[in-house]
């Protein structure tokens, strides 16, 4: 089997290494020419996008950057610590919590693919592709073609893939926050190694940990408006900085201190998630990662959803006796866990997740029911899916 993988980033990337662990062939084509300096947002990846990884060998890689992260300290907008809870599993460096740029992460993966002999092709812009009995061609910006067994469309939210598995799906949806990122060296709030802090703020939810260089990683979320790309593109950190500071001072926390002291590492974005993709895949086509199920950022799981993807998808292809069966595996093995938290992000967000959004994951609850193990057993369920070893429960082919 022969594999074409459309985006070079997270999701892409793990998918490639988790496919070729499992003798199956890929090629990744990612559309930017080169590896790019980004400031970028950060990201926490949690104990299942750590065991996720371990699954096809590449924990060890990641762990090499970021840091980690062992505890939670939640704080009101009076300075008063609420709570302080564990984070993931202490005791295995591989399955801790681990706080890292989402750049970093996506070039942790892509250069353990090249090490492992695995083809990314860089400046190769995705437009359409053709599918017939046999396989699926690409088709690329600069004219050249790629032919395949399979295509994955692992090209995010704005996934043009995605318009051709499914024509109807809506757009991304504007979640209700605005999301600002930053970093700064010159802030001494206080942390403890391996604390992520959380702000209940008055006006803004704010989150930061502190790296062992010293060095402050920081995100804000703002109810508001959504920003326009000219609003976004035109507007300086120092603007936003001030745009932030007034909705922070209020409160006894951290927080404004922290915005002050940053500089120009200071970034914002709008957050979105997608509320309706009724089609993931055709016969030679399949979405994954943020390209099929993008939530907004408030679970923090993004990244990791993408990972358990990976593994789920290379092991049903490697148990299930058809491409079809295969898809139809990891379709109803997925499906049930990115859409609760696709909702429980939009609950997180905007404090109630849209009518269309919970009537979405109803139905496709509904559509793929079958018998399977009480809720309280679903840990267990899903350390089978991602084990490497244990063999998925593979679905009859659904002829789609």
């Amino acid at each position: 089997m022969r594999i074409l993988i459309i985006g070079g980033g997270i999701a892409g990337s793990a998918a490639a290494l988790a496919l070729d662990k499992a003798g199956i062939a890929a090629t990744v084509h990612e559309a930017h020419p080169e590896e790019g300096a980004d400031i970028g947002a950060f990201l926490t990846l949690a104990s299942n996008g750590m065991l996720a990884l371990a699954q096809f060998d590449a924990a060890e890689a990641v762990s090499e950057v970021g840091f980690d992260l062992t505890t939670m300290r939640i704080t009101g907008d009076t300075g008063t610590v609420v709570s302080t809870v564990p984070l993931g599993e202490v005791d295995d460096p591989l399955r801790r919590y681990r706080c890292l740029r989402r750049a970093e992460l996506a070039a942790a993966l892509r250069a353990e693919a090249v090490r492992r002999g695995i083809r990314v092709e860089h400046g190769k812009r995705f437009v359409s592709a053709e599918e017939d009995e046999d396989g699926v061609t690409a088709v690329f910006a600069d004219g050249s073609t790629a032919r395949g067994d399979l295509l994955l469309g692992a090209d995010g939210i704005h996934s043009v893939v995605r318009s051709l598995t499914d024509p109807e799906a809506t757009a991304p949806r504007y979640a209700g926050q605005r999301v600002f990122y930053g970093y700064t060296a010159d802030a001494a709030p206080p942390s403890e190694p391996g604390r992520i802090d959380m702000l209940r703020g008055s006006s803004a939810a704010m989150g930061y940990a502190v790296s062992p260089q010293g060095e402050t990683y920081w995100f804000a979320r703002v109810s508001g408006e959504e920003l326009t790309r000219a609003e976004i593109a035109g507007t300086t950190p120092t603007q936003w900085r001030d745009h932030l500071l007034p909705m922070l001072r209020p409160d006894a926390t951290a927080a404004a201190e922290i915005v002050a002291a940053t500089g120009e590492r200071l970034t914002v974005t709008n957050a979105s998630d997608l509320s309706t993709v009724t089609r993931w895949r055709t016969s030679r086509m399949l979405l994954i990662g943020d390209a099929a199920h993008a939530a907004s950022p408030a679970t923090g799981q993004g990244a990791s959803m993408a990972l358990e993807d990976a593994v789920v998808l290379a092991k049903s292809l490697r148990d299930a006796p058809s491409t079809d069966a295969a898809l139809e595996t990891y379709e109803q093995l997925r499906r049930p866990r990115v859409e609760r938290n696709t909702v429980s992000s939009a609950r997180l967000t905007t404090r109630k997740a849209p009518n269309r959004l919970r009537r979405t994951v109803r139905n496709y609850r509904d559509r793929f029911r079958r018998p399977g193990p009480p809720p309280s057993q679903a840990d267990d369920l899903l350390t089978v899916q991602l084990d490497w070893e244990s063999p998925l429960p593979v679905a009859a082919p659904s002829g789609n």
